[in-house]
């Protein structure tokens, strides 16, 4: 016995691992035990400086990125079994992951220095969670899609209670924790019908045979079914999507932002590529599923954000709603010709949401530290003290609604295209209830920018308000981005055609 495993050992050959293609992951890496490290040793006054290095290493990881798209081939297998690859796809979205970090980590420094927070234990936890946001985009393997999404999720639920002696956050923690394990155990139990189906954990391998043919269509139904609803929960699709609004309004503001949009984001990537690599033959179980999913999130979205007192959970209701319109393109990708299109609808859609959404988190986070509250009726007269905040907000704002000529029309575009190019009565009927919540939504981003602009100032203290510098530069990232993906489409829409997972594929 003892012969055979050491001819077994012998036979062993360790994967070639191309260091370049994993570069980013290993800085986040190298990041994390740095801030680990210099959090041990210095002094409580000058803990500061575990945030500058955390935005030190989140800058530092797009560099392969960059250097990988300038240099290297359109995919790389970053291990050699097909399991780990590195495309334009997963730069694309891992560069968004990295940056949206980054703003994160700007809209975080004065809020844990004045809130007496713990400053390096958070950039570690936000280090590993945007490590796992990046491992998640070049993931074509049920374990590591599992483990990646893992490795993002509970950081995050820890960041979500980061205020320990707030009952409101302990609670968002606790939702989000709770609601979290049940959806990955749904995860987990589609994911084991699956291997149990294709006896791999590949995805590609799973779709050759996931053809709804056989005498297993039942099962199969039921794990597509099942993996699709852990997901959901992950982008806060309704009806999974209970845990969003608490979790939004009791976490601290960055935190908040951070989850409406990177963890959003990597909640898409991994229901992109289950769509893409393991469902291909299953458009006609994934297809009425997402149909639903985006008609039913968009409409209780936008219908319960018109009922709102409160700013960030009106933010989130909204970061339901245009979860649904991200939704809608993915729910006809399997629609005739519509694969491409839908991909890349997607892409950009989340690029631009990114930098807006996060935008007006920023700007809340500003105002609030003047009025100490989180009421839309805070912002009555801002423009009267604050015109510049209020000037911002309303970009932001009119974004989100799709209002010309900010990039948020052109990523609504984007999304009516693919669905109304990919015809048929889903597309069509999609398209139809998606216009009728676009109007709904702008009533009640309007209904924000007239107390800005028209309303009197509640307490009447007018006294301006001084925006600190990282919020300032996380401001200015945004609002240039947000401005310029709807005056210069053509910049967003050049990363969307290079996100070709269809193609790199061969679909």
């Amino acid at each position: 016995m003892l012969g055979s495993i050491l001819a077994a050992v012998g036979d062993f050959t360790a994967p070639k691992v191309d260091y370049h293609a994993v570069a980013p992951e290993l800085v986040l890496a190298a990041g994390i035990c740095v801030v680990l490290l210099v959090d041990l040793f210095v002094p409580e006054h000058r803990r500061w400086i575990t945030g500058t290095l955390a935005g030190f290493f989140m800058l530092g990881s797009v560099l392969p990125i960059v250097t990988l798209a300038v240099t290297g081939s359109d995919v790389r297998d970053a291990l050699g079994d097909g399991r780990y690859m590195v495309d334009n796809f997963s730069l694309i979205l891992k560069a968004l992951f990295l940056l949206a970090g980054y703003v994160v980590v700007l809209l975080s420094t004065n809020e844990l220095e004045e809130g007496g927070y713990y400053q390096g234990e958070y950039y570690v936890l936000l280090l590993s969670s945007v490590l796992g946001m990046v491992m998640l985009a070049s993931s074509r393997d049920l374990v590591s899609i599992f483990v990646a999404l893992e490795f993002l999720s509970i950081p995050a639920y820890m960041m979500a209670a980061w205020r320990k002696r707030d009952r409101k956050s302990n609670e968002a923690g606790v939702k989000y924790y709770l609601l979290g394990v049940f959806a990955s155990a749904v995860l987990l139990y589609g994911m084991s019908l699956l291997y149990g189906l294709a006896g791999s954990t590949k995805l590609t391998e799973i779709g050759k045979v996931i053809t709804l043919t056989g005498d297993k269509v039942g099962v199969q139904v039921v794990a597509v079914a099942f993996v699709l609803i852990g997901f959901a929960f992950k982008i806060s699709a309704v009806p999974f999507h209970t845990w969003a609004p608490d979790t939004y309004e009791g976490a601290p503001t960055p935190v908040t932002a951070f989850l409406s949009v990177a963890s959003k984001a990597a909640g898409f990537v991994g229901i992109i590529a289950l769509v893409y690599l393991t469902f291909p033959a299953a458009s006609d179980v994934y297809r009425p599923f997402l149909w639903v999913l985006a008609a039913l999130t968009m409409t209780f979205g936008n219908l319960v954000a018109l009922k709102q007192k409160n700013m960030v959970r009106l933010l989130a209701y909204s970061s339901i709603s245009q979860g649904g319109f991200i939704l809608m393109p993915l729910a006809m990708a399997g629609t005739g010709d519509a694969a491409g299109p839908a991909l890349r609808a997607v892409v950009t859609y989340v690029i631009i949401y990114a930098a807006t959404n996060l935008g007006a988190f920023a700007v809340i986070l500003a105002v609030s530290r003047k009025t100490r509250s989180g009421e839309i009726s805070s912002f009555g007269g801002l423009f009267s003290y604050a015109p510049g905040l209020a000037t911002m907000m309303t970009i932001f704002l009119a974004s989100l609604a799709g209002i010309p000529p900010l990039g948020g029309w052109y990523a609504k575009f984007g999304a009516f295209r693919a669905v109304v190019d990919a015809g048929g009565g889903w597309g069509y009927s999609i398209a139809v209830i998606a216009a009728i919540n676009a109007v709904i939504a702008t009533a009640y981003y309007i209904m924000v920018m007239r107390e800005m602009w028209m309303k009197p100032v509640p307490d009447g203290d007018v006294t301006p308000i001084k925006v600190k510098a990282p919020v300032m530069a996380a401001l200015a990232i945004t609002g240039i981005c947000t401005v310029l993906f709807g005056v210069l489409p053509g910049l967003v829409s050049k990363v969307g055609n290079l996100s070709d997972l269809a193609g790199a594929f061969g679909r």
